[in-house]
């Protein structure tokens, strides 16, 4: 008989599981550790083979060999597992007689079976229970004392009390991320089979433990993860919450205030000596502000209807546009993609909203002083929502190299709808970030990231504006987002147009409109 044992520091404690590749009457086996890395998990057949003595047939051995097989879409034999409470040895091979082995010397046999003793007892000692780490990604626990332990006996329950057939057929667990990583298959739909388990882990626990149902970034299929609750309690901070943002919330007024007087933006030391004309800038960060607040009150009213809880905002100064909008930070689990994509959207949709109409004004309104505004026609340029809606307004009087006068509400409203496109970004924790999350899942979400910070990165080339934007989203605002209780469904199709409404809009305010003002340059340009 042939072993080679090598432990896998990552596979599930004290199960020593080993695949066969071949079981012949000679007792010659090629064994081979299966290694479990975090999601990544093999298929090949798993055997288990006991080797059975019996003193009164002259040291004749017998071997009990059973074979389970990875899930094959056989639902019958997996509901006769689960009934059973274990997999069945195949009948043809459960017992096989073999015939006289040669003489073996008997030291050799003795060395082999202590050595079989103490692996048997060192599989015992380390199955009794599964150590957890740290807590799910995106959540930040407190500082625990001792390191939470979940008991094998616990384990078990779950596999075959908690999860079922009609629900979530278990096949394998490994220590995952502060407690257990369930594989299997997902029976009907995800969010019925999530509210059974819940129902049934309640029963026997209580609040003990908390589920997730999330996707298999390996291979997109469905896991389970259970954790103890404690490892996810909030995270505490040493300067209370509000006082904080209260402290933001003042400098923002102030670069409000700041960003509407001009005289005061090229010389921003003679501010503190000329405090009083910040009142010039009042009009002006009170629309700004409106349509920021706006915006924060879409996100709590759609949390109070989801049941999710927010934390206070933290407005974000900005000397360029004012402020970069606010940072809330989402206190509690949410409980699936639909819900948080109700949250994050709910924002800017009534900030655009807000915006676009306070923009509509300005430019059929007339100039409270008759004058107004005085800017270079090119200035519309650089957004294709205002560029667009000034040519359809303005028509002809909207040239390239020509002054011409506004009512100071199109700037302002301008600015608003900015802080509202940047916030809607796909990126990260930011609005569009959570918003893309919710549409199109974890994976998708991350591809977002990566492709509109390294455009930032890129715009920041030419913007003062984009780099420090891209400097607060990787530093604050990079991720992951917490996991949700039930990833795997995807939000309604409404909630969806919804989602992706928003980010068109955000796209339609950042990008420059390509086409010239006037229709003779138009024609001059199309000729070519």
């Amino acid at each position: 008989m042939n072993l080679s044992l090598a432990a896998s520091p990552s596979a599930f404690r004290g199960n020593f599981l080993l695949p066969l590749s071949r079981c012949s009457s000679c007792f010659q086996f090629n064994l081979r550790f299966h290694h479990s890395n975090g999601f990544r998990h093999s298929r090949s057949p798993w055997s288990s083979c006991k080797l059975i003595l019996n003193p009164r047939s002259n040291r004749r051995r017998r071997i009990a060999c059973s074979v389970t097989e990875p899930h094959n879409g056989n639902n019958e034999e997996e509901k006769e597992a689960h009934q059973n409470g274990e997999i069945q040895p195949l009948e043809e091979s459960s017992e096989q007689s073999i015939p006289p082995p040669p003489p073996v010397d008997t030291e050799q046999a003795n060395k082999f079976s202590d050595e079989n003793k103490d692996q048997i007892d060192v599989q015992n000692m380390d199955s009794s229970e599964v150590a957890s780490g740290s807590p799910l990604p995106g959540v930040k626990p407190q500082q625990l004392d001792e390191a939470i332990k979940i008991p094998k006996e616990t384990i078990e329950i779950l596999k075959n009390q908690v999860f079922g057939f009609d629900t979530f057929f278990v096949t394998s667990q490994d220590p995952y991320e502060g407690g257990v990583l369930f594989k299997g298959n997902l029976r009907g739909q995800a969010a019925k089979s999530y509210d059974k388990i819940s129902k049934r882990l309640k029963d026997k626990f209580g609040d003990e433990y908390k589920l997730f149902l999330l996707v298999n970034p390996e291979d997109d299929k469905p896991v389970a993860v259970v954790v103890p609750r404690i490892t996810l309690q909030p995270e505490t901070t040493a300067v209370p919450e509000w006082f904080a943002a209260g402290a933001f919330g003042l400098v923002t007024i102030f670069t409000l205030l700041l960003r509407n007087v001009p005289a005061l933006q090229s010389n921003l030391l003679s501010t503190f000596d000329n405090l009083n004309l910040l009142k010039d800038g009042l009009p002006g960060a009170v629309v700004t502000a409106l349509i920021l607040g706006i915006h924060e009150l879409g996100h709590f009213l759609a949390a109070q209807n989801t049941g999710v809880k927010l934390g206070v905002p933290y407005f974000v100064p900005s000397w360029q546009i004012g402020s970069f909008g606010a940072i809330t930070r989402i206190r509690n689990i949410v409980s699936n993609r639909e819900d948080l994509l109700k949250v994050a959207a709910a924002g800017p949709i009534a900030g655009f909203s807000l915006g676009i109409l306070l923009l509509l004004l300005g430019f059929v309104l007339p100039p409270s002083d008759g004058i107004g505004v005085v800017i270079d026609g090119s200035v519309f340029h650089e957004s294709f929502l205002a560029g667009g809606i000034a040519k359809l307004l303005l028509g002809n009087v909207l040239k390239e190299g020509t002054a011409i006068s506004v009512n100071p509400l199109v700037i302002w409203a301008w600015a608003g709808l900015l802080i509202n496109a940047i916030n809607s970004i796909p990126a990260g924790e930011l609005d569009g970030g959570r918003i893309s999350f919710a549409i199109w899942g974890r994976k998708a979400s991350l591809r977002f990231t990566g492709f509109s910070i390294v455009l930032l990165g890129l715009s920041s080339l030419f913007s003062d504006v984009a780099f420090y934007w891209v400097v607060l989203v990787f530093f604050l605002q990079r991720g992951p987002i917490a996991p949700l209780s039930e990833e795997i469904t995807d939000p309604d199709k409404k909630y969806v147009a919804i989602g992706v409404t928003v980010l068109l809009l955000s796209l339609l305010v950042c990008l420059p409109y390509p086409f010239p003002f006037t229709d003779e340059a138009l024609e001059t340009l199309t000729s070519f």
